[in-house]
């Protein structure tokens, strides 16, 4: 195990790296509250006061790029801070514990992905019933889809923790996981999956409440969860010396906090559905209802963390920089994509509310200005990594060998950010529109048959005496050439409208 770095030393850098991001997220914040001040009539703002600024978002009324752009704004802050979840557990085992341990942070993350895509489904199918359910003003059916979630959810922990926590260390095995660090990867794995149900009624509860249009209570509590996250890590690993254990410990205590909050919320918003107790329950239609919808999500959660699980594989035969360098490269890529996926979650959001009162004309002009707004947004981060990519690297590591070799990967990938952007936003308003089927579909075309077979058709093309496990970077140019592809088959099927037949109602 490598030699543990000075506490006082690292601890300061660590955190004046951090201010950065809490500075970002508090301007954005700002500047939410203030937009959505400005929107407020002068009356509504006495009789209400600041509960107008948390309410839900209608974005069935209003121009549609605002409606977009103030749900989207607070939930981009709270996908940073579950960014931070991740990020600081790399940031300080890499500091604290040293490369390897951050490599088996990393090494642990396809396999975390892989077997909580139950959650993911349960999210993403509540998330639409009640975004179109909340459109048609159905409290009833509102509801029981949300009761329904609720029993789903904690069923669906219930087996998470059992059989993954089983499964975690022949997992890592069969990936051919280096002997120095799997035995930290299986702690940091069977910690979180023990601590499974926080994480999971977190996501569950916040995708109910985005569905509902309030992305502002979610945004408080997760940056609540956020900073207790970093002061648990910096006790549990930099002061008592729990190591990769301690990173994973913090995250199960934060994750749990954050869903409690959600639920807390929830039983406040009487106006728009009823919290009771003979609501809690499995009703078949509705449970039926998130499954139908929420299997493709799953399904393309599951195909994207099996294609890492794959090519983790791969990722692993050019050893541990490699590895760590990899590590570094993706959790730089979370942030990065963090627009792409806000604008994505938005959308599903805007189109179901829009489907469910019967607004098509409205989605259709609310896709286009969501899908310009974030090409913009990723083509200025773009520009960010190429300038600052080194300076972020450094966050992680101060071995000069890996920053340069983690950012030459994400140089190659960082055009393709722009293709994500349109992917996300038009496959998020099919998914609103009912439609979760075809974005699995090029899901699976992207990465089964695209992505897997061009990373190792590339590696192994690329062989030479000099190179005999071949060329690396065949790696990051395989997922680049998925990504382009995977936005022209999405804008493809988009444009046949298919999607406008799928509503529940």
């Amino acid at each position: 195990m490598e030699r543990k770095r000075p506490f006082v030393r690292q601890g300061t850098v660590l955190f004046n790296e951090l201010e950065l991001f809490l500075q970002f997220g508090c301007k954005l914040f700002l500047f939410v509250l203030v937009w959505k001040l400005t929107r407020l009539k002068k009356e509504e703002f006495h009789v209400n006061g600041f509960k107008k600024l948390f309410a839900p978002v209608d974005m069935t009324v209003g121009k549609p790029w605002e409606d977009i752009v103030i749900f989207t704004v607070p939930m981009l802050i709270g996908n940073i801070a579950q960014q931070l979840y991740n990020t600081v557990d790399s940031v300080v085992v890499g500091r604290f514990v040293g490369d390897n341990a951050l490599a088996a942070v990393g090494s642990a993350g396809p396999i975390l992905n892989l077997l909580i895509v139950l959650f993911v489904g349960i999210s993403m199918g509540a998330g639409i019933m009640v975004s179109q359910y909340l459109g048609a003003r159905n409290r009833e059916a509102l509801s029981k889809t949300i009761g329904t979630s609720i029993v789903l959810t904690g069923i669906a922990s219930l087996l998470v923790m059992v059989l993954a926590t089983l499964a975690a260390r022949p997992l890592l095995e069969i990936l051919n996981t280096p002997e120095s660090i799997v035995d930290w990867c299986t702690s940091y794995l069977r910690i979180l999956f023990i601590g499974v149900a926080g994480m999971a009624f977190y996501n569950i509860l916040s995708g109910i409440l985005r569905g509902l249009g309030d992305s502002m209570s979610a945004l408080v509590y997760l940056l609540v969860a956020s900073g207790l996250n970093i002061v648990l890590d910096l006790l549990f690993v930099a002061k008592l010396g729990m190591g990769v254990s301690g990173v994973a410990l913090a995250t199960a205590i934060a994750q749990g906090i954050s869903a409690l909050l959600c639920i807390r919320r929830l039983t406040k918003l009487g106006e728009l559905f009823d919290m009771e107790w003979k609501y809690i329950r499995l009703f078949k239609q509705y449970a039926s209802g998130i499954i139908r919808l929420g299997v493709p999500s799953g399904v393309t959660q599951a195909i994207m963390s099996m294609a890492m699980l794959v090519v983790q594989s791969l990722t692993n035969s050019f050893g541990e920089l490699f590895i760590a360098a990899n590590v570094i490269v993706m959790r730089v890529d979370g942030f990065a994509m963090m627009p792409n996926f806000s604008f994505g979650t938005a959308m599903t959001t805007y189109a179901g509310q829009n489907v469910g009162a019967g607004e098509y004309e409205r989605v259709s002009r609310g896709a286009k200005q969501g899908t310009f707004m974030a090409m913009g947004t990723s083509a200025a981060i773009v520009g960010l990594i190429l300038l600052f990519g080194r300076h972020l690297m450094k966050i992680f590591t101060n071995t000069p060998e890996l920053v340069t070799l983690s950012m030459q990967m994400m140089t190659i990938l960082a055009a393709g950010y722009v293709a994500v952007a349109v992917t996300q936003t038009l496959s998020g308003v099919m998914r609103g529109a009912g439609d979760t089927m075809t974005p699995m579909w090029i899901s699976m075309v992207s990465t089964i048959v695209i992505r897997v077979p061009l990373a190792y058709g590339l590696v192994y093309l690329s062989k030479t005496p000099e190179l005999p496990e071949g060329e690396r970077a065949c790696i990051f140019v395989s997922l680049l050439i998925s990504w382009v592809l995977g936005a022209v088959i999405t804008s493809i099927f988009y444009k046949r409208g298919k999607w406008r037949k799928k509503a529940i109602l």
